[in-house]
């Protein structure tokens, strides 16, 4: 379980970053979170 939050971690730093370069819109973003969230199985995310 724990390496599945660190991959999960990883891939939304990545995300977080393309937002910040503009390079994804914030819909964009909250669609590919809510994915990701779906694939590793997690049901909050406290840092939003």
């Amino acid at each position: 379980m724990r390496d599945k939050l660190i991959r999960y971690s990883m891939q939304i730093a990545m995300l977080r970053q393309l937002l910040t370069l503009a390079l994804i819109t914030e819909k964009e973003f909250a669609l590919i979170k809510n994915k990701l969230m779906q694939d590793y199985g997690v049901v909050s995310d406290l840092t939003s």
